[in-house]
């Protein structure tokens, strides 16, 4: 005789299951809940004015790259940056390396 079959269902039977069931989904509901509201949403609003930022770029910007580098915006396209971080001394950089503006032109 096998004595896996012998023990039976721990908890006396098989009641209770459906219960069990919609409080699981109760409780993932609530954890995505908070993931999103921790988590996804406040990188979604990041990614969103970054892209702003770069879209509001204008010449005579101060600027910062993501590598650390800080300089002036003197030219600009679609897809590079333009910056002079000292006199005569400029450098090209794609828009998606620019971290941060420090200050708008006036």
């Amino acid at each position: 005789m096998n004595s896996a079959y012998a023990m039976g269902l721990p908890g006396g039977g098989g009641g209770g299951v459906a219960g069990g069931d919609f409080s699981f989904i109760i409780m993932m509901a609530v954890l995505f809940g908070i993931f999103y509201f921790l988590l996804i949403r406040p990188q979604q609003k990041k990614q969103k004015d970054i892209k702003e930022m770069i879209a509001h770029l204008a010449h005579g910007d101060l600027v910062m790259t993501s590598g650390g580098i800080q300089g002036k915006v003197v030219a600009l396209t679609d897809t590079v940056v333009t910056i002079e971080i000292a006199d005569k001394v400029k450098i090209k950089v794609a828009r998606n390396f620019i971290g941060a503006v420090l200050q708008k032109a006036p």
